[in-house]
C-alpha cells in the first residue's frame, strides 16, 4: 500500500508541482532566515494553538509516504504554502464551506512575511507543516544547509503555534534523497510526505485544467499537491470537491488519511 520511497534526484519545478516562480534557489537572493532558536532565548514559549498537532507519527508506515489506503474512500488534498494571503485565504474559506479540511506545507519566509495565515489555517481546523525555510532545491544542497531549510522553518512553526507542524515536504523534489529523510527525522519529522498525483497547477493553465488532472489522477488514498495563491486553484476546487463526491471520495487531512 505505502512505499518507502528510493532515494531521489533533485527535479525541476515543472515536473515537481513546486511554484516556477517561487522555487527559490532565490536562497541567493532570500534574506537570511535570522532570529534565534525558540530554545534557550530567555523568552516564554509560545501558545499552542489548540489545532496545532505535533509530527504525526504512524508506526508500521513507511518513512516517505506517497498515500494513503487504496481500500478506503478518503483522500488528502495538501498544498504548498506560499503566495498571495487573500487567494490563501478564499481557498481555505471555499474548503470549509464545502467542510473540508486540507494540509497546508508553509514556505518559512511566508510565514515570516504572513504570520498570521499560520493561525488562520489552523482556526479552520486543517492541518499545518513545513515545507522548508527558503525552498530551495534541498536535494542538491549539502548536509548542513539541507538541514538549516528544515528547522529553520520548523522554529517558525512553533514560535507562531506551539510545535513543528505535523509533517514536512521536502521542496522542489517529489521524492527525498535518503540524506533528506535522516535530516527530518533528526528535526523531529517521523515521516516525510510526498505524493501520487500533481495537479501542476503551479504553472497556471487554468481551473478547468487544474480540476481535470486532478480527477483524472485521483484514486481512493491518493495524496493531491496543489498552491495556494494561484486563482485557477481557488476556482477549481469546488469542482474538484464535487467530483471527488460524486466518485464516493471525502477529502481529510493527511494525518486522517493515514492513520
Amino acid at each position: 500500500m505505502l512505499r518507502a520511497a528510493a532515494s531521489a534526484a533533485a527535479a525541476g519545478a515543472l515536473t515537481t508541482g513546486c511554484d516556477p516562480r517561487h522555487s527559490a534557489d532565490d536562497a541567493a537572493s532570500a534574506r537570511p532566515s535570522g532570529g534565534p532558536s525558540p530554545h534557550g532565548t530567555g523568552r516564554s514559549a509560545p501558545a499552542r494553538h489548540p489545532g496545532a498537532r505535533p509530527p504525526t507519527r504512524a508506526p508500521g508506515l513507511p518513512a516517505e509516504i506517497e498515500h494513503g489506503p487504496r481500500d478506503g474512500h478518503a483522500v488528502a488534498l495538501t498544498f504548498h504554502g506560499r503566495g498571495d494571503p487573500k487567494l490563501a485565504r478564499a481557498l481555505l474559506g471555499e474548503a470549509e464551506r464545502a467542510g473540508v479540511r486540507v494540509t497546508v506545507l508553509a514556505v518559512g519566509v511566508w510565514l515570516d512575511e504572513q504570520p498570521a495565515m499560520a493561525r488562520r489555517i489552523l482556526d479552520g481546523g486543517h492541518e499545518l507543516g513545513n515545507h522548508t525555510m527558503h525552498h530551495r532545491n534541498i536535494s542538491a544542497l549539502p548536509a548542513d544547509a539541507a538541514y538549516a531549510e528544515i528547522s529553520q522553518c520548523a522554529d517558525r512553526l512553533r514560535r507562531l503555534t506551539g510545535t513543528i507542524g505535523s509533517w514536512f515536504r521536502p521542496s522542489q523534489t517529489r521524492l527525498a534523497t535518503g540524506q533528506v529523510i535522516q535530516l527530518a527525522r533528526k528535526a523531529g519529522y517521523p515521516h516525510v510526505l510526498s505524493y501520487d498525483v500533481d495537479s501542476l497547477d503551479a504553472n497556471d493553465p487554468g481551473a478547468p485544467a487544474v480540476q481535470r488532472t486532478v480527477l483524472d489522477g485521483v484514486r481512493p488514498g491518493s495524496v493531491v499537491s496543489l498552491h495556494l495563491g494561484h486563482a485557477g486553484t481557488v476556482a477549481a476546487l469546488p469542482p474538484i470537491l464535487d467530483g471527488l463526491r460524486r466518485r464516493g471520495l471525502r477529502a481529510v487531512t493527511t494525518t486522517e488519511l493515514v492513520t
